[in-house]
C-alpha cells in the first residue's frame, strides 16, 4: 500500500468532515440533497417532468397525490452507482389501496459511500506507520417516508402527503436525525393532468450529534480547518414543483404523454431563472407507448447558468433518454441520463423495477 494511496484516503476522510461542517449550518441552500436525486428510471427518462402524470407506487416520491390511481398493491426498486461507482443509491417502495378513495405507501432511500479508510490512527504514538491501525467506515444518508393519499369531493382532484424521517451517519464521527413533511395535489380533467408538489413544507430539521473523541482526532490535522465544532442544526428549505401533462391517443395502439415541469427553490442558485430569493428551472419530457407494453421516453431538464473557463456563462442542460417494457404486471425501465456531459454527471445508466401484485394472484 503506497504512501500516496494512504494520503488520498486520508484526504477523502477530511473532506467528508469539511462537507459536513459546511452543510450543518442553521439554514443551507443545499441540504439533504440526496433526496433531490429522484427515483424510477421511467421518470429519469422524462427529465423528471412527472409531477402531474405520476400515478403508480413511485408517486410516494414524485407526488403523493398520484398514489390514489393504483388499483392493486405495487412494489418498486432501483439501484444506481455514482461518482465512478464510489457511491451507491438504493430505493425500495411499496403501496396499496385502502379503498376506492385512498391509498398508503412506504419508501426507503439510501445514498452512501462505503469502505472509506479511516487513517486518523495510522501513525502510532512513536511516529511509526502501522497499517493495522487502519479501519473502514461508511458515510450514508437514509430517508424513510410514510405516504397517504386521498381523493377529494371534487371530481379529478386528489391530495397526498409524506411524513419522512431522515437518518445520516458519518462512521463513528457524527450522526443526525431529521423529520419533515411533503404535500402534493393532482387534478385530472379529461386528457389533461395538473400537479403541484411542495417538499419540506414546514422546513426539514436535521439535528447532529458529534462524537467528541473522534472529532479530536482530526481537529488539528490541517491548520485552520476543523478547529471549531460545526453547528448541530441543519434546516432544509422548502421547494415547489409544478407540472402539467397531456395524454394523446395517436392510434388504436399508440399513445403519447407530454409533460412540462417548473421546479422552484427559495434561494439564489445557478438555475436559468434566478433572483435573490427564488430560483427556477424547467423540464420537458415525453413518453410514447405501444399498447401500454413498450415505452420510449425522452426529456430535457436541469437548465443551469454554467461559468465558462474563458469568462462569461452559458446555458447548460441535461438531456435524457429511456425505454421500458411491461408484461403481466412486471415493468422494467431503463434511463440513459446526462447525455453529452452538459453538466457534471452524477449518473448515466439507471435501471428500475416495478411489480403489480396482481401478477401473483
Amino acid at each position: 500500500m503506497s504512501k500516496s494511496f494512504i494520503l488520498k484516503k486520508s484526504y477523502f476522510l477530511l473532506v467528508s468532515f469539511f462537507v459536513f461542517s459546511g452543510y450543518a449550518q442553521t439554514v443551507r441552500k443545499y441540504s439533504n440533497e440526496f433526496l433531490n436525486i429522484g427515483v424510477d428510471a421511467a421518470a429519469f427518462g422524462m427529465a423528471n417532468a412527472v409531477t402531474a402524470s405520476t400515478e403508480d407506487v413511485n408517486s410516494v416520491y414524485w407526488n403523493p397525490a398520484g398514489l390514489v390511481n393504483i388499483e392493486d398493491n405495487q412494489f418498486a426498486a432501483m439501484h444506481a452507482n455514482y461518482f465512478a461507482n464510489i457511491a451507491t443509491y438504493n430505493y425500495v417502495a411499496g403501496a396499496m389501496p385502502l379503498d376506492e378513495q385512498s391509498a398508503i405507501g412506504l419508501s426507503i432511500i439510501r445514498f452512501g459511500v462505503d469502505d472509506i479508510m479511516n487513517t486518523t490512527q495510522l501513525i502510532d504514538s512513536q511516529g511509526n506507520i502501522d497499517y493495522d491501525r487502519i479501519s473502514l467506515f461508511s458515510a450514508a444518508d437514509y430517508a424513510f417516508a410514510l405516504t397517504y393519499a386521498r381523493k377529494t369531493g371534487i371530481e379529478g382532484l386528489s391530495l397526498g402527503a409524506n411524513a419522512k424521517v431522515i437518518r445520516r451517519i458519518i462512521g463513528e464521527f457524527a450522526d443526525a436525525w431529521g423529520f419533515g413533511f411533503d404535500v402534493g395535489l393532482q387534478y385530472h380533467k379529461g386528457n389533461w393532468r395538473f400537479g403541484v408538489m411542495a417538499r419540506d413544507v414546514t422546513t426539514t430539521y436535521n439535528t447532529w450529534a458529534i462524537n467528541e473523541s473522534e472529532f479530536e482526532t482530526i481537529s488539528g490535522a490541517i491548520d485552520g480547518q476543523n478547529q471549531e465544532r460545526p453547528e448541530t442544526t441543519e434546516i432544509t428549505l422548502p421547494k415547489l414543483q409544478m407540472g402539467v401533462a397531456r395524454n394523446f391517443d395517436l392510434s388504436q395502439d399508440f399513445g403519447l404523454t407530454t409533460a412540462v415541469n417548473l421546479d422552484f427553490r427559495f434561494a439564489r442558485t445557478n438555475d436559468i431563472i434566478s433572483s435573490e430569493n427564488m430560483s427556477a428551472t424547467p423540464a420537458v419530457g415525453f413518453e410514447v407507448n405501444y399498447t401500454k407494453m413498450v415505452f420510449l421516453r425522452g426529456g430535457v431538464g436541469n437548465f443551469q447558468d454554467v461559468e465558462q473557463l474563458g469568462g462569461g456563462t452559458a446555458v447548460g442542460f441535461q438531456p435524457n433518454f429511456g425505454v421500458g417494457f411491461r408484461y403481466n404486471g412486471i415493468q422494467i425501465d431503463y434511463a440513459f441520463t446526462d447525455i453529452g456531459d452538459q453538466s457534471v454527471g452524477l449518473y448515466s445508466n439507471i435501471f428500475s423495477l416495478k411489480l403489480d401484485w396482481s401478477v401473483f394472484r
